[in-house]
């Protein structure tokens, strides 16, 4: 089912918001989607499974079946939630398997983010647009596949977004994915200022960048510059 972007005056827009499964994630996903909500649109959050049940534990209060937003559709904002396995058993320890947790983000999560987006593709009002943690791989071509404008939703301060966005920078000039990095100033990236190697990132940092975390943070951001309709980010401004 592909989606129209167009919709009826009428009609509140509705927008599938998927959240990246770590805790420094869920946090400004959430408030996002609440403050969407605010404004008027219709929120469907997809959450996994294995976070679901952390949060459960921690937050679940008589009658809402651990939902998060069970208080926020009390004070009568329309959001949905929509928990969704993450291709690994939900009791499976994450914190001390990290590489062959994110392996299943990278090659399985997005099957079933699909399979959820079609029921939700059916419901009213109809779904305008996708908003996924910049993080994940796969985002651009479902949003495409779809219909769907899609909005890549970045967690941390946009000058961090900025220095992933232009690795392959960073690359060409030899101070990322290289076996004899440069240790002199960066003063090429756009909208960042001169800069230490040491100051940049522990994932740019790192001279081995075949693991599945750099495989990840490669396509992902690629995804981002090529697909990506608009990119929000969890930032402020220099007081």
């Amino acid at each position: 089912m592909v989606a129209s972007n167009s919709r009826k005056p009428d009609q509140k827009p509705h927008a599938v918001l998927v959240c990246f499964p770590l805790q420094g994630h869920v946090n400004p996903s959430v408030h996002l989607a609440c403050k969407l909500a605010e404004k008027g649109f219709t929120i469907t959050f997809i959450n996994t499974q294995s976070v679901h049940r952390h949060l459960s534990k921690s937050n679940k209060q008589d009658g809402d079946d651990g939902d998060i937003f069970s208080g926020s559709r009390k004070q009568g904002l329309d959001i949905r939630y929509v928990t969704i396995p993450d291709g690994l058993p939900v009791e499976w320890d994450r914190s001390v398997n990290h590489d062959q947790f994110m392996a299943a983000l990278l090659h399985v999560y997005s099957a079933h983010v699909e399979e959820a987006l079609k029921g939700i593709m059916k419901s009213t009002p109809p779904v305008n647009c996708l908003i996924a943690d910049t993080f994940f791989v796969f985002p651009g071509k479902l949003a495409k596949k779809y219909g769907l404008i899609y909005i890549s939703f970045w967690t941390e301060p946009a000058l961090v977004f900025t220095l992933y966005y232009h690795l392959h920078l960073l690359k060409l000039n030899g101070h990322y994915g290289c076996t004899d990095v440069r240790k002199d100033e960066i003063d090429y990236v756009p909208g960042v200022g001169s800069i230490q190697p040491k100051d940049l990132m522990s994932y740019i940092q790192e001279t081995d960048t075949t693991t599945v975390s750099h495989q990840i943070i490669d396509t992902a951001f690629a995804d981002a510059r090529d697909h990506a309709d608009f990119v929000l980010c969890n930032t402020i401004e220099e007081l």
